[in-house]
């Protein structure tokens, strides 16, 4: 899905960038500064890095190289500060507010402008800003302060470059956006039926989910997700989220992307909140892993790629709050980005440092980046990497999923059929499919809810051993696939 680009009314005309316009710039950009890097240029690096490390990251590349995705990029820049490497939490950072002000005046001093000409954004928990840049030598000037953790370009739309580049990106949708609003007649052999009238989904069978929920059903535990927002047209995850079986429980949900609300307008996130928590009640359409958790949906981009700037931002933002929520015990995300982003980074370490148990999608993806292996953030040691495996598997990946040595659990979502997992359409009274990590990674969340729902005094710690006791591998890890699946079960006994 085409991103909508907002340019920044920024002292440089950003229409083209071909030499001519440089040159044309020039009382205001150095003549001394080499042209950027085209988009081709910039991306074919960043794949050969992936491809040849396993990963990229925007630190260990030039000035120039930076600056010309910048360039890029709206000239937005996302700046990490600190006295030290994990010096992100404000609340933890004596020196936070000397050491901004001394990077706003060394911006304002080679930039030649206004602080209110450049500053964006100037978060209130992370020590992390963004801000516009033009010129090549304030980045390096920058970038020479040991006060800085990171500098990125904060609006660099690889994917929709590499759409216009690369055919098979062309051919797969720029990475596939994981929306869709479709309805499903579910096939009578992906469920089962319940009391008091409700469709347990095959792969809840397959991880003994209905018999753990003779211990648990979630009840006290509040699960935090951040995704695309949650259907206004899905009673059963509004008015009706209490029902049947389901009682004395709250959802809520927010809005920090684009400033239009919490509305699922992908219906990603519908999906995924309804396989954590969709009600057990007698109207006939599957229920949640957890179904008497409570649940808080943020919206915090418009598909599960997160690739502009206000995704971006939108995400640290969710994390940052759910992090600050002292209700919130778990918080699941089935979205992400092939390499890391700074200012992410930084709200995930925030959100765990409060105690969060974090679940993030291992990734899900078309033969266009099929050369990636776990992906940003499940990469991070801070949260816990899930991905989807075939039926009656835990080591062969689902067709379109991810895996490698950052995975920590598996969920069994693809049949020999092809089918995935049903659950809530984003209309009333309708059902769907979901697949992908995404399914997996939500599932897994609800499945934790269950085992802190057991135990309400428990740490972090104490759940993910209680889950990892009950996979597959343990006490070994596979090799790409983490513990493997978790007997809900005997996770919950």
């Amino acid at each position: 899905m085409k991103k909508i680009v907002f340019l920044l009314a920024i002292s440089i005309a950003l229409h083209s960038c071909n030499r001519e316009d440089l040159q044309g710039e020039s009382a205001r950009i150095e003549m001394n500064q080499k042209d950027p890097l085209t988009a081709r240029q910039i991306n074919e690096k960043i794949n050969q890095s992936i491809k040849t490390n396993g990963a990229f990251n925007w630190s260990n590349e030039s000035d120039h190289f930076i600056w010309s995705a910048v360039f890029r990029g709206n000239m937005m820049v996302s700046i990490g500060f600190g006295d030290s490497k994990d010096d992100f939490d404000r609340s933890k950072s004596p020196n936070n507010e000397a050491i901004e002000s001394e990077i706003l005046s060394v911006i304002k001093k080679y930039e030649e402008k206004d602080e209110r000409n450049f500053l964006l954004l100037s978060d209130p928990y992370l020590n992390q800003m963004d801000v516009v840049i033009e010129k090549e030598e304030t980045i390096t000037a920058l970038r020479k302060m040991k006060t800085i953790r990171y500098l990125e370009p904060a609006d660099y739309h690889y994917f929709e470059f590499e759409a216009q580049y690369n055919t098979a990106a062309k051919s797969s949708g720029s990475g596939s956006s994981g929306c869709g609003f479709s309805s499903s007649t579910l096939n009578t052999a992906d469920y089962t039926s319940t009391t008091p009238g409700a469709k347990i989904p095959w792969a809840f069978t397959k991880h003994n989910i209905p018999d753990a929920w003779n211990y648990s059903t979630g009840t006290g535990v509040t699960i935090g997700l951040i995704d695309t927002g949650v259907s206004p047209e899905q009673t059963l995850l509004g008015g009706s989220f209490n029902n049947g079986a389901s009682s004395g429980r709250t959802i809520s949900k927010f809005g920090v992307y684009n400033s239009d609300g919490s509305a699922d307008q992908c219906g990603h996130g519908t999906k995924m909140a309804s396989v954590m928590a969709a009600p057990r009640n007698n109207v006939g359409l599957p229920v949640g892993v957890a179904y008497n958790a409570n649940l808080i949906a943020y919206r915090a981009a418009e598909n599960v790629v997160l690739e502009t700037s206000g995704e971006q931002t939108a995400v640290k933002t969710a994390f940052t709050e759910l992090g600050n929520n002292a209700n919130v015990k778990i918080i699941s995300m089935s979205m992400g980005h092939i390499f890391s982003v700074g200012k992410i980074e930084d709200g995930v370490k925030y959100a765990y440092s409060k105690g969060k148990l974090i679940f993030c999608a291992g990734g899900t993806s078309t033969s266009f980046t099929n050369f990636v292996g776990v992906i940003f953030p499940a990469s991070m040691p801070e949260t816990q990497a899930i991905t989807g495996v075939k039926e009656n598997t835990s080591n062969q990946k689902c067709n379109v999923c991810h895996s490698g040595s950052q995975i920590d659990f598996t969920f069994q979502m693809e049949r020999a059929s092809g089918n995935t997992v049903p659950v809530l359409s984003y209309y009333n009274g309708q059902a769907d499919y979901v697949g992908g990590s995404s399914v997996a990674t939500a599932a897994t969340a609800g499945i934790a809810a269950l085992v802190w729902s057991k135990n309400p005094s428990w740490t972090r710690e104490q759940v993910l051993n209680k889950m990892r006791q009950a996979a597959t591998y343990y006490p070994n890890v596979n090799s790409s696939y983490g513990y493997g699946n978790i007997n809900v079960l005997k996770a919950v006994q």
